[in-house]
C-alpha cells in the first residue's frame, strides 16, 4: 500500500459517519426511475461540499456528473452510482411520498460514490491523478413503471427505458474513457469483476375489445381480457422451445384487466420483459412472444397494440481489470471481509444496463455485501453499513486512483486493450430497430 492509498483510506475512515448518514438518508427517501429529483439534489450538495465546482445536472431528466480534475491531463474515469429504487410500498423503509424502497442497493452505490469523492478530493491526492474523475449519478436502472416511461417517450423527453441507455444516446458518455460500476449483494463479502447477465426487450400489449353487458349480451362484445389470457397462455406453450443454456425468462403481468365485473372488458394491458443471455436468443424469444400475443388477439377478434421497447444488452465481463486487481491487493491488507473474484459460472438471469456500456466502452465492476434478505423483496435490508457503504467508497476511490496514477498508465492500457462489440452508432441502430409498434384492428362481430 503506497502513501496515497493510505491517505485515501484515512480520509474515508475519518468521514465514516458522514458517509453512512448519507446512505441512510437516500435509503429512507427512495424515488423511482426518471423521478429521482431529491436524490440527485442531495448528490449535488455532497459534491459541492467536497469542493467540486464543475457539475452538470438534468442529464436524461435527473442524471448528474461532477468532475474532479487531476494534476495533469489524461483520460476521464467515471465512478457510477444509480439513483432509482423499486416500487415496494410495504417495505419498512419505503418513502411514503413515492411508495418506493431501495431493495436493490442503489443507495449504497450513491453512498460509495459520495465517499469516494471525499477520499479523492484531497488536494494532495488529486494532484497525483493524470486525468479526471467523473462522479456520475445515473437515473432509471430498474425497468419498472413502463407506462410512465412510455409517456416520457411519447413526449420526446426520453427515448429509452434505461438511464445509461439514454445517457449514451444523448452523448453524456462521450467524454468518458473508463467506467467503474458497483452492485450490492446479500452476502458478507466483496466480489471483484463482472458476471454475465441476461439482456431483454420490454413489451406493453394493449388489447382492445368491445364492451357490453357481461350477462345480458356478451355475444355483442369482444372480450379483451380473454385475448390477454390466451396470449399469456400461448407464451407458456413456447417454453419447450427454449434451451436451458440460453436462460430465457418471460414474465408477463396484467396491469389493467377491466373496469366492472358486469361489463365485458374492452381495454386490457399486459406488460412483460423478454430475457435471454445473448442478443440472438433475446431476439428469438422476442419473436415467439410477439407471435403468442398476436394469437390471443386473433383468436377472439380483439384489436391489439403491441409496443416493443429496447431494454438492456447482456453483460460482457471486462478482462482487463488491472485497477481492481490493485484495489483487491490493498483491501486484502485491512478489509476484514472475504474477498473473491467472479468465475465464468457466475451468470445472473436478471438484467442491468451496465451491459449496454460494456458493449461499447471499457467498464469494470465490483460488488460489496452488507445487505440481507432478498433482492427486490420486502425483507431486504442493510445489515452491515460499513461493508455496504464505506468499503464500497474505498474500492471506488482506489480503483480511480490506480487508473489515473503514474500518468494514467492503467486507464490507457484498459482503453487500448478494449475490444468493443459495438460502436456507439451500431448500438443506437440496434436500439432503434428494437423500438417498434404493431397494430391489429378489432374484428367486429
Amino acid at each position: 500500500m503506497d502513501r496515497m492509498e493510505q491517505l485515501i483510506l484515512q480520509r474515508i475512515d475519518e468521514n465514516r459517519d458522514k458517509i453512512i448518514e448519507f446512505g441512510r438518508d437516500i435509503y429512507t427517501h427512495a424515488e423511482l426511475g426518471y423521478k429521482e429529483y431529491r436524490t440527485a439534489g442531495k448528490f449535488v450538495e455532497a459534491l459541492k461540499e467536497c469542493g467540486i465546482e464543475e457539475i452538470q445536472e438534468g442529464l436524461a431528466v435527473t442524471g448528474v456528473k461532477g468532475y474532479l480534475n487531476g494534476g495533469a491531463e489524461g483520460p476521464t474515469v467515471a465512478l457510477i452510482g444509480e439513483l432509482d429504487a423499486l416500487a415496494i410500498p410495504n417495505h419498512k423503509y419505503a418513502w411514503e411520498e413515492t411508495g418506493a424502497a431501495h431493495c436493490c442497493g442503489h443507495h449504497a452505490q450513491m453512498a460509495g460514490i459520495m465517499g469516494a469523492a471525499i477520499g479523492l478530493c484531497d488536494p494532495e491526492i488529486a494532484k497525483e491523478l493524470s486525468g479526471r474523475v467523473c462522479f456520475y449519478a445515473v437515473p432509471s436502472e430498474e425497468c419498472g413503471e413502463v407506462d410512465f416511461k412510455r409517456s416520457l417517450m411519447d413526449q420526446g423527453i426520453i427515448r429509452y427505458l434505461g438511464g445509461k441507455c439514454e445517457l449514451i444516446r444523448i452523448g453524456a458518455f462521450d467524454d468518458i474513457d473508463v467506467n467503474v460500476v458497483h452492485h450490492t449483494i446479500t452476502d458478507q463479502k466483496v466480489i471483484f469483476g463482472s458476471a454475465t447477465n441476461n439482456g431483454f426487450t420490454a413489451k406493453t400489449v394493449r388489447y382492445k375489445g368491445i364492451a357490453t353487458h357481461a350477462a345480458g349480451s356478451p355475444h355483442k362484445g369482444v372480450n379483451a381480457l380473454n385475448a390477454a389470457a390466451l396470449g399469456i397462455s400461448a407464451i407458456q406453450y413456447q417454453r419447450e422451445t427454449f434451451q436451458d443454456k440460453d436462460t430465457v425468462r418471460i414474465h408477463p403481468i396484467i396491469t389493467k384487466g377491466g373496469d366492472l365485473v358486469n361489463v365485458i372488458p374492452d381495454d386490457v394491458v399486459v406488460e412483460t420483459l423478454v430475457r435471454a443471455n445473448t442478443m440472438e436468443m433475446v431476439m428469438d424469444a422476442d419473436k415467439k412472444a410477439d407471435r403468442a400475443f398476436r394469437a390471443g388477439a386473433i383468436a377472439v377478434g380483439a384489436g391489439m397494440e403491441l409496443i416493443t421497447m429496447p431494454g438492456y444488452l447482456p453483460n460482457i465481463p471486462l478482462k482487463n481489470n488491472n485497477a481492481l486487481e490493485k484495489a483487491y491487493d490493498t483491501m486484502k491488507e485491512h478489509c476484514g471481509y472475504e474477498l473473491t473474484w467472479v468465475t465464468e459460472k457466475d451468470h445472473g438471469t436478471g438484467s442491468t444496463d451496465v451491459g449496454d456500456l460494456q458493449h461499447i466502452m471499457p467498464t469494470m465492476e465490483f460488488r460489496t455485501g452488507g445487505a440481507c434478505g432478498g433482492g427486490h423483496q420486502v425483507n431486504y435490508d442493510i445489515c452491515d453499513e460499513d461493508l455496504a457503504y464505506v468499503i464500497t467508497a474505498k474500492i471506488f476511490a482506489l480503483a480511480a486512483y490506480h487508473l489515473l496514477k503514474d500518468g494514467a498508465a492503467m486507464a490507457k492500457d484498459v482503453k487500448e486493450t478494449f475490444n468493443a462489440k459495438l460502436t456507439k452508432e451500431e448500438y443506437l441502430d440496434y436500439m432503434e430497430k428494437t423500438n417498434r409498434v404493431e397494430v391489429i384492428e378489432i374484428d367486429r362481430p
